[in-house]
C-alpha cells in the first residue's frame, strides 16, 4: 500500500462523546470489605474488555491512603504544599513498590502517581486483572475513560483583538464582574488580586493573548518568558514547550479569572496553567498528571518538583456523569495543601429538573458553583441538586455564565454560556478575597464560610432544601465585596520602588520576595520599579533580586494592619564580564548551530558558530543557569543546562547531555557491528506481519517481552500482533501502532530480491539478536533499497539499529521514514528522526537505560 506524501493525520468522531456528559476524574469511593477472591473490586467493563482479548488501560487503586493531617495543621502556603507532596509521594513510593514489582516480573506496562495512590496498567489478560484484585493491597480496578469538554455556547462571532493601549485604558467591565461587584472591590479595598496564583485545568491556555501575556508567571519581561513550572502538557499537543490552546475553552476561562480590560475578576492576580484536556476530550491520565502537576510544578522536563510553586486557586471547568471520583483524592490533597479548588456543577440542567448536576461539581467534598443569567435568573442549562453521586446539596453557589465575554485562542474575545464560564467568576473572586484578607489565604473552610455567608439568598426549593440554600442555587448569588466586607481586615498594603543606588534610576523586573509570620509572597516591579505587596500584621524579611544588581536582603520590617507603608529599597549595581566557551555533542565533536542562553536574564541568547564557539560578551556578575539546545534535527543531543557563575571574565564549554525520554532511555551513536540474519521470518509483499519468540526477555517500555510483532514496514511492535503502518508519523502519537521499535518505518516492499531475517549470537546471558531487513525496497521507488537491523542485547538490555548499504539518495537516508522508540501507550517517545535525511551506511544508534 502506498502511502500519501503528506504527514498523515487523525480524525476522532467527537458526535458521541459530546452527546455523552462532560469531562471527570474524581476519586473512588469509601471501599467496602472485598471478598476473598477481589472480583468485587473490578469495574466489569475492565474485565470485560480483557475477557474479550482486547488491550484495555485500567487503574489499580491502592488501599493504602496518605496522613495529611500533618499538612492541614501546618501555617504557610508553601510549608503547606511541601508536607502535602512529601506524605503523598513517599506512600505511594511505599506501598507501590511490591506491586509495581509484580506488574514488572509479569510484563506489564504501568504508569504510577502519588496525587492518588494508584498504578495505570495496560494488558489483555483477564486473570492477571483478577490475580491483581485479589492483592490485599488493591482496594479496587477502575477503567480509563476519556471524557469530553463541558459543552459551552458560543453567543455570536469571534471578535478582533485590541491592543496593549486599548486594554489599559478600559473603563468599562463585563456584566459579571460588576453583578458580583468585583470592580467595587477594586476601587474600595485598591486590591485586584495581587499575590495570588490562579490555574485551570483546562484545554491549554493562549499565553501571549493581549489580555493574559501581562500577568502570565512565566513573563520574565522584555519579551521574555521562562515554562518551567508555570505550565505542563502531559498531552504534548502544544508544541515548543509554550502554552496554547487547541480548544478556545481554557483560554476563556483564565480569561474570566484574570484577565485585562474588564473582562477579569482578578486581573492583578497572576496564573499558571496545565492541559488537562487533548482539545475537545480528556482522558484520565491527562487529568490525574495534571492535577498531581497543580501541587509540585515541574520543570519542562517533568522534573525538579517545587510545591513551594503551587499556585493559591486552581479553576476546573469540567464535568461529566461517569464518578470514576479520583478527583476527591486530588481536592483532598490540594486542600491539604491550602489549595481552593473550584468545580462546575454541569450543564445537564432543563431548568426544571433536579438532579441534573455533574460529578466533581456534583460530589459534596468539592465546592461546585451554578450560573445564572444578566436578568437574575438561573441558567436554564444550569445542574440542580440533589447530587445524584451522593444525595449532597447542590450546588454550593451560583455565579454569571450566561453570555459571558472573555478572551479566546488567536487573541480575539467571544461571548459564551455554561457553568464552565460561572465557576472562573468564583474562583476569581476568591483571588480578590485573599488578596484583601492575606490570614485567610489556604485557609479552605473559612473561606467557603464567607462565601457562603455573603451569598444572596434565592429562594427555590422545588429540588428541595431552603430558601437559604437550595437545590437550584445553592447559598445564592455570588457577592464578593459582601466577602471581603466581612472579612478579617488585618493587612497592609506595602509599595515601594526599587532603584539603582548609585544614580537613583528604577529597576524594572526585580524580583521581591517577603516572608515572615508564617506567611510569604513573591512579586516584581514594574517598569517603572515599582512593586506591591499586600502582607498580614507582623514582621517579615524582604529579598530582592534583579538582574545586574547584588541581593538585598532587608530584614526585621514590621507591618501594622490597616497601616499602609511605602518602603523603598536601593540595590547595588555589579560588574559585567564576558562569558565564551565550546559546545560539543554527545560523541565530542563541536557542533554548530546550537543556540546558548543564560535564562531568565535579559542577555541575548545566542549560536554556536562552525566550530561549536560562542561568546556572551555583556553578562552581569552573579550565578545563573545556562542552556544550550542543539537545532533540529537534535537526533541524540539533548538539551544541556548548568549552572554558571560569574564573577570575571569566564570559559565554559558544554557537553551536551544524550537524550532521553521519560522512562529515562537514552539515545547515543554507536559502534558499528552488523549482525547477518539466519533465519527467516515468514513476512513478505507490501503489507505483512509476523509475531516471533525472543530467544530471551527483552525489557521495553516498562515491562518485559518474549514475543514481538515484526511487520514489513521496518517495525517491531510490543503493544499489539499487527496494526496497519503504512504511513509513518512523528513520535509519539497515542494513534495506532503504539509500543514500537521503528527501525525504518517506512512504506516498505519486501519482495524477492529482500528478505526479513533473524538472528542470535552469543552464549547464554550473553547473546545478541537481531531482526534483519535485507534491500527492503520503498513502495514509492522501488529501486530504493536498503537494510537496516534492530539489535537486542541480553547482558545490557540495550537496543541498537544500525543500517549499511545506504547510498546518497535521501529516501535511503531516511526523508520518508521514522526512525526511534515510542512507549507501549503511546505517550512518550524518544524520536530519532522524522522524514529526516540523517542514516548514513554503516551508522549505529543504540538506545539504553542508564544502570540497565
Amino acid at each position: 500500500m502506498h502511502k500519501p506524501r503528506t504527514t498523515p493525520t487523525w480524525v476522532a468522531s467527537l458526535a458521541a462523546v459530546a452527546a455523552a456528559a462532560a469531562l471527570l476524574v474524581a476519586a473512588p469511593p469509601a471501599f467496602a470489605a472485598p471478598a476473598s477472591d477481589g472480583a468485587d473490586k473490578i469495574e466489569p467493563s475492565v474485565l470485560a474488555a480483557a475477557e474479550n482479548g482486547d488491550e484495555t488501560a485500567f487503574y489499580i487503586v491502592l488501599a493504602e491512603k496518605a496522613d495529611l493531617s500533618g499538612a492541614h495543621k501546618a501555617k504557610g502556603h508553601g510549608k503547606k504544599a511541601a508536607l502535602a507532596y512529601e506524605e503523598l509521594s513517599t506512600t505511594a513510593a511505599n506501598t507501590q513498590r511490591p506491586l509495581r514489582n509484580f506488574l514488572d516480573r509479569h510484563e506489564v506496562a504501568y504508569q504510577p502517581y502519588w496525587i492518588t495512590n494508584a498504578i495505570r496498567a495496560t494488558s489483555a489478560d483477564a486473570g492477571l486483572i483478577e490475580e491483581l484484585a485479589a492483592r490485599k493491597d488493591v482496594a479496587q480496578i477502575l477503567p480509563d475513560r476519556t471524557y469530553a469538554l463541558d459543552d459551552t455556547v458560543v453567543e455570536g462571532s469571534t471578535e478582533a483583538a485590541v491592543d496593549a493601549a486599548t486594554l489599559a485604558a478600559a473603563t468599562s467591565v463585563e456584566w459579571g464582574i460588576a453583578d458580583i461587584k468585583a470592580d467595587q472591590v477594586w476601587s474600595q479595598y485598591d486590591v485586584t488580586g495581587e499575590g495570588i496564583v490562579i490555574a485551570n485545568v483546562d484545554s491549554g491556555v493562549q499565553y501571549d493573548h493581549p489580555a493574559l501575556v501581562g500577568n502570565y508567571r512565566g513573563n520574565l519581561g522584555n519579551g521574555t518568558f521562562s515554562h518551567d513550572y508555570n505550565w505542563y502538557d502531559p498531552t504534548g499537543i502544544c508544541t515548543g514547550g509554550a502554552p496554547c490552546d487547541n480548544n478556545n475553552h481554557g483560554t476563556h476561562t483564565m480569561g474570566t479569572m484574570v484577565g485585562a480590560g474588564g473582562i477579569g475578576v482578578a486581573p492583578g492576580a497572576t496564573w499558571i496553567a496545565a492541559k488537562g484536556c487533548e482539545g475537545r476530550t480528556c482522558t484520565d491520565e491527562y487529568l490525574l498528571s495534571a492535577g498531581q502537576w497543580m501541587l509540585a510544578p515541574t520543570d519542562h522536563n517533568g522534573q525538579n518538583p517545587r510545591p513551594d510553586l503551587a499556585p493559591d486557586i486552581v479553576n476546573n471547568s469540567w464535568g461529566g456523569s461517569d464518578d470514576q471520583s479520583f478527583y476527591s483524592d486530588i481536592v483532598a490533597a490540594w486542600n491539604a495543601a491550602g489549595i481552593f479548588e473550584a468545580f462546575a456543577a454541569g450543564n445537564d440542567g432543563d431548568g426544571v429538573t433536579c438532579m441534573t448536576t455533574a460529578p466533581p461539581g456534583g460530589r459534596e467534598d468539592v465546592y461546585g458553583v451554578g450560573a445564572y443569567d444578566v436578568n437574575g435568573r438561573i441558567a436554564s442549562f444550569s445542574g440542580f441538586g440533589p447530587s445524584p453521586i451522593d444525595g449532597s446539596l447542590r450546588p454550593d453557589i451560583a455565579a454569571p455564565g450566561v453570555n459571558v465575554r472573555s478572551a479566546v485562542a488567536g487573541s480575539g474575545y467571544q461571548a459564551m454560556n455554561g457553568t464552565s464560564m460561572a465557576t472562573p467568576h468564583l474562583a476569581g473572586a476568591v483571588g480578590l478575597l485573599w488578596s484583601e484578607a492575606p490570614s485567610l489565604i489556604g485557609d479552605i473552610d473559612a473561606t467557603q464560610a464567607l462565601l457562603n455567608a455573603a451569598a444572596h439568598d434565592v429562594d427555590d426549593t422545588h429540588c428541595g432544601g431552603t430558601p437559604e440554600r437550595n437545590n437550584v442555587w445553592g447559598e445564592g448569588k455570588l457577592d464578593i465585596l459582601a466577602a471581603v466586607d466581612a472579612a478579617p481586615h488585618t493587612r497592609a498594603i506595602i509599595t515601594g520602588t526599587a532603584t539603582d543606588a548609585a544614580t537613583g534610576v528604577a529597576i524594572p523586573n526585580v524580583t521581591v520576595h517577603v516572608e515572615g509570620a508564617g506567611f510569604e509572597r513573591t512579586t516584581r516591579s514594574d517598569e517603572n520599579g515599582a512593586y506591591r505587596v499586600v502582607l498580614p500584621a507582623g514582621t517579615f524579611t524582604f529579598e530582592l533580586s534583579g538582574y545586574g544588581y547584588a541581593a538585598l536582603v532587608d530584614e526585621a520590617y514590621v507591618v501594622v494592619a490597616g497601616a499602609d507603608a511605602v518602603h523603598d529599597l536601593a540595590l547595588s549595581a555589579v560588574g559585567h564580564h564576558a562569558v565564551t566557551g565550546v559546545v560539543r555533542d554527545v560523541v565530542g565533536a563541536p557542533l554548530a548551530g546550537v543556540t546558548v542562553t543564560l535564562e531568565n536574564t535579559p542577555v541575548p541568547a545566542v549560536t554556536t558558530d562552525a566550530q561549536g564557539r560562542y561568546t556572551l560578551p555583556d553578562v552581569a556578575e552573579g550565578s545563573f543557569s545556562i542552556a544550550a539546545s542543539p537545532a533540529a534535527p537534535v537526533r541524540c543531543n539533548g538539551i544541556a543546562r548548568g549552572a554558571v557563575t560569574v564573577d570575571a571574565e569566564v570559559v565554559n564549554d558544554i557537553a551536551l547531555p544524550a537524550r532521553t525520554d521519560a522512562a529515562g532511555t537514552s539515545c547515543l551513536p554507536s559502534a558499528y557491528a552488523w549482525v547477518k540474519g539466519a533465519s527467516t521470518v515468514a513476512v513478505s509483499g507490501d503489507e505483512d506481519a509476523e509475531t516471533i519468540a525472543l530467544p530471551f526477555p527483552v525489557s521495553f517500555a516498562g515491562a518485559s517481552h518474549t514475543s514481538a510483532s515484526v511487520t514489513t514496514n521496518g517495525l517491531v511492535n510490543f503493544a499489539a500482533p499487527r496494526v496497519g503502518d503504512y504511513a509513518n508519523s512523528a513520535l509519539p502519537t497515542t494513534t495506532a501502532p503504539n509500543g514500537i521499535i521503528a527501525a525504518f518505518w517506512d512504506d516498505l516492499v519486501i519482495d524477492k530480491k529482500s528478505s526479513v531475517q533473524t538472528a542470535t549470537t552469543g552464549t547464554a546471558g550473553s547473546r545478541r539478536f537481531a531482526i534483519v531487513w535485507n534491500n527492503a525496497a520503498i513502495a514509492d521507488a522501488p529501486n530504493v533499497r536498503l537494510s537496516f537491523e534492530v539489535v537486542f542485547d541480553e547482558k545490557s538490555g540495550a537496543i541498537t539499529l544500525q543500517y549499511k548499504d545506504v547510498g546518497g539518495t535521501a529516501l535511503e537516508r531516511g526523508s520518508s521514514a521514522t526512525i526511534g522508540i515510542e512507549n507501549l501507550t503511546g505517550t512518550d517517545a524518544l524520536q530519532y528522526s522524522f522524514d529526516e535525511s540523517v542514516i548514513t551506511d554503516g551508522s549505529a544508534i543504540t538506545f539504553s537505560r542508564k544502570g540497565a
